[in-house]
């Protein structure tokens, strides 16, 4: 029997069999995950700033080496932080581990694309707008990771989703695109495609698999949850969070809707990120907030990775090949 591969921008850029990238997600995406995604034929993800220090980075990336030979990558996500982190020492570390492929996002990743350029590695922007997009490509970036108002964390502020959103930038840009957003399943690799995204990043739905490093109880929360179960914390800041609506989650929302600006330092003992730690560790998903997409309502599952991976491309080629073409006729 034939293996399916799939052929896109992506999977020739990347090296990797199927167009699917794993998410960079913070305190998820450590060395068991990201080989695991990369062993199952797509790209797997480190997260830079889940390990403390810089040193701590170069150790993860060889424990990731040691658990897969397929290529893997690493995500740099830039913010603003009461702490200052020395990205400059992280960035160091990503060049000299010999990574090849990174994926940064939050603020301009401007500072660092040039040093990212010279080393040979393929940047990866995340971006929420298309104007974003735009700038990605202006910089020098090879691939944009396109986020729909649908994905976990930060959607932005524009409020479109991944249905207009990556026709739009697909005619504005001409960099392969990575769908992200409400994706889990073959049917929505098929529909990225079909939108002109090169393929998919997928975070939520790998939270809920057999390597993830959450405790099951999470998992399966996600698996019983809807897509109804999620909401959009920090609007009154302008810095939208989608995470999973819990206790915790509907207190600061009661705190946002109060007459008047709201402080941040009334907010940030409930959403500290060790307590959303916590949440993965320990299992009480109301201990804190924690980042989960609408894509959860199609969550039935905890497959492993090489499982979901070979369904999804099964299912995705089914689409494209049978089910596409039957609904075609030529009227002549």
């Amino acid at each position: 029997m034939k293996a399916l591969q799939f052929d896109t921008r992506v999977t020739r850029l990347l090296g990797i069999r199927y167009p699917v990238v794993q998410g960079g997600m913070q305190w998820v995406a450590r060395a068991e995950l990201a080989a695991a995604v990369s062993n199952a034929g797509g790209l797997g993800m480190v997260s830079a700033l889940t390990q403390a220090t810089p040193g701590d980075l170069a150790t993860e990336i060889e424990r990731t080496r040691a658990l897969t030979e397929r290529p893997f990558g690493v995500n740099l996500t830039i913010l603003p932080t009461i702490r200052p982190i020395p990205y400059a020492d992280y960035v160091r570390v990503i060049i000299e581990s010999g990574i090849k492929v990174v994926e940064t996002a939050g603020n301009n990743p401007q500072p660092y694309i040039e040093r990212f350029k010279e080393a040979g590695i393929v940047c990866i922007h995340k971006a929420t707008a298309v104007r974003h997009c735009m700038k990605a490509e202006q910089l020098g970036c090879d691939i944009v990771s396109v986020d729909g108002f649908e994905c976990a964390g930060h959607p932005g502020e524009d409020d479109v989703t991944g249905l207009v959103l990556l026709p739009r930038a697909a005619e504005e840009i001409s960099i392969p695109i990575l769908a992200s957003g409400g994706i889990g399943d073959g049917r929505g690799l098929a529909a990225a495609l079909a939108l002109g995204a090169d393929g998919i990043n997928m975070g939520t739905r790998f939270l809920a698999t057999l390597e993830s490093p959450i405790h099951e109880r999470v998992k399966a929360q996600m698996v019983q949850a809807s897509e109804c179960d999620t909401t959009l914390l920090f609007r009154t800041l302008r810095n939208s969070s989608r995470v999973f609506r819990n206790q915790v989650a509907v207190e600061v929302l009661s705190i946002e809707s109060q007459p008047g600006p709201t402080d941040f330092a009334d907010l940030a003992p409930l959403v500290a990120g060790q307590r959303g730690r916590r949440v993965w560790e320990e299992g009480d998903v109301q201990l804190g907030t924690w980042s989960c997409g609408q894509v959860v309502g199609l969550i039935k599952d905890i497959p492993s990775c090489a499982e979901l991976l070979e369904r999804l491309a099964s299912d995705a080629s089914e689409i494209i090949r049978r089910r596409l073409p039957e609904m075609l006729r030529i009227v002549t």
